[in-house]
């Protein structure tokens, strides 16, 4: 069965210009070490995009469009895969992805990965309340709520909305037997 939440437009790779794609077994090494590796795999993103940004000297322009655009995949990437890492079901066989995909206008970023099934109901739970707020509102309430505890808050999210203007999708499917969340996020170049 599938559902879908939110701004969750069918985009293929290969319909963009360009693509890249990393995928990791969440169980192949310990999570402080691929938490690390998150950090350095979004920073090869952000930079591989760039490369489609070609900067000029003598126009100021590209150089800042070049670090903006750099700036957003690094910030939307890591988040992304640090939220695969964090709610991953590491017992299950669903690899953990991520696509970076380049179009005229937009780019566009699909995370996929297996989750539990009481992560899947947590997740839907954080989707409504994020549907139904105000983004900014519901910043200060989770940046209020996040300083009084360790619970997952969301901040990620509701800064690629409010920080990035984004828009957020995604498509949960357990036809394999396994429970998947695809993320799909999208923003404007």
């Amino acid at each position: 069965m599938n559902e879908v939440f939110g701004e969750f437009e069918e985009i293929r790779p290969e319909q963009g210009t360009e693509h890249m794609s990393l995928a990791f077994k969440p169980s192949s090494v310990p999570l402080k070490q691929r938490w690390r590796n998150n950090g350095l795999s979004a920073d090869f993103l952000g930079d591989y995009l760039t490369t489609f940004f070609p900067k000029k000297s003598d126009d100021p322009k590209t150089v800042k469009k070049q670090a903006v655009v750099r700036d957003a995949a690094t910030y939307i990437a890591n988040e992304l895969l640090e939220n695969a890492m964090k709610y991953s079901n590491e017992d299950g066989n669903i690899l953990n992805s991520i696509n970076l995909t380049l179009m005229e206008d937009r780019l566009v970023f699909t995370e996929i990965n297996g989750i539990t099934k009481q992560q899947e109901m947590d997740f839907k739970a954080f989707i409504d309340e994020l549907e139904n707020n105000d983004p900014d509102e519901l910043f200060m309430k989770k940046l209020e709520e996040s300083a009084m505890s360790d619970s997952s808050s969301g901040l990620g999210y509701l800064t690629m909305l409010n920080d990035y203007q984004a828009t957020l999708g995604w498509q949960f499917d357990d036809a394999s037997g396994e429970h998947k969340v695809t993320t799909r996020v999208v923003i404007s170049i």
